[in-house]
């Protein structure tokens, strides 16, 4: 990884507003999700201006001139259409107009998921230098008086540039899916009766989740995920420096920790307690933060993994890139820090 770039919504919705149409309260949300505030996006934000934003700090802090950047995977579940699909738009703005470009479906696992696809590709030789985004606008789709979803996501995007290097830096992906479990993160109506001219006062398409289901199916899928993803790196948990687990919930991060052995002294990225889970864009944003708050430094080894939709999950060990120069930290302050 050769930089990193983010973008964070102008907007912060903290919990006590939140509660104003849900019924809960700050000390209850925080105490279960380890989230106080989350970011929505506002105004003329969107997913493509934040994966613009996000894919053009990640060259900058890359060093890398934008001509060489030869492919784009946009790491998405919230594009606003399915034609045209969102990476090709996103290249035009940034000037890379005519590179290959890509969406990648895989839920809270895509960035993982875009990470292993990406060094494939170089490993092949079919691209040099890859732009990764992981971009969500999450709270489009939430049904803001649900006490299952409603105060878990947030909105934001965040970016890397995956180039060659003299040492490899990402190692082989632990990956899978569980079709049999689908159906406990999944939506409200589907696409083709929201289309269908003859079903009146068609409802609103909302994000749903049976939370315990999916927390049950965690506990069994991803410590053997991790494990895997240490034993193909060659690596024990005490050579892990950093853990950049998906932001779905602090408190499952810190007993996955515990659970794996990693050293007290290995940082946990806790993004989520302003930025709340954002899906695709969970990974790279909680790298760009730890990265410019110093909580990590460029060089160091971590050990990353997203889960999520699907059920599908993704984990790797990879070495952080460069502290970002022009970070989203820059002209939006996060609470706390």
């Amino acid at each position: 990884m050769l930089g990193v770039g983010a973008y964070r919504p102008r907007r912060l919705i903290t919990n006590d507003e939140l509660c104003q149409t849900l019924d809960s309260t700050d000390e209850w949300i925080y105490e279960r999700s380890g989230i106080r505030a989350r970011r929505w996006i506002s105004g003329d934000e969107t997913n493509r201006t934040m994966s613009v934003s996000a894919g053009e700090r990640a060259i900058v802090n890359s060093g890398i001139d934008r001509s060489k950047i030869d492919c784009v995977i946009l790491a998405t579940s919230t594009w606003p259409t399915i034609t045209p699909h969102g990476a090709p738009s996103v290249a035009y703005d940034l000037g890379i107009n005519g590179v290959p470009a890509f969406d990648l479906v895989s839920g809270c696992g895509g960035f993982c998921y875009g990470v292993s696809v990406a060094s494939a590709l170089i490993n092949a030789g079919s691209a040099t230098n890859v732009l990764l985004i992981g971009a969500e606008t999450m709270s489009l789709s939430l049904d803001v008086t649900s006490r299952s979803t409603a105060f878990l996501f947030g909105d934001g995007a965040g970016a890397v540039v995956i180039g060659p290097a003299a040492e490899n830096g990402i190692s082989p992906t632990v990956w899978g899916s569980d079709g049999e479990n689908a159906s406990a993160i999944g939506q409200t109506i589907n696409i083709p009766d929201f289309i269908n001219p003859e079903i009146k006062d068609k409802p609103r398409m909302f994000l749903t989740m049976e939370g315990q289901r999916v927390f049950r199916w965690a506990a069994i899928t991803l410590p053997k995920a991790l494990s895997g993803a240490l034993d193909l790196a060659g690596m024990h948990p005490e050579d892990i420096e950093v853990f950049i687990p998906h932001q779905a919930n602090a408190r499952i991060n810190d007993l996955m920790k515990k659970n794996l052995g990693l050293p007290d002294t290995v940082p946990v990225a806790g993004d989520i307690e302003f930025t709340g889970n954002t899906s695709a864009a969970s990974i790279p944003l909680a790298m760009e933060e730890m990265l410019a708050t110093g909580k990590a430094k460029g060089g160091q080894t971590a050990l990353m993994l997203g889960f999520g939709a699907g059920l599908s999950y993704a984990a790797q060990v990879v070495t952080l890139p460069p502290a970002p120069k022009v970070t989203s930290l820059d002209d939006r302050s996060i609470p706390g820090t």
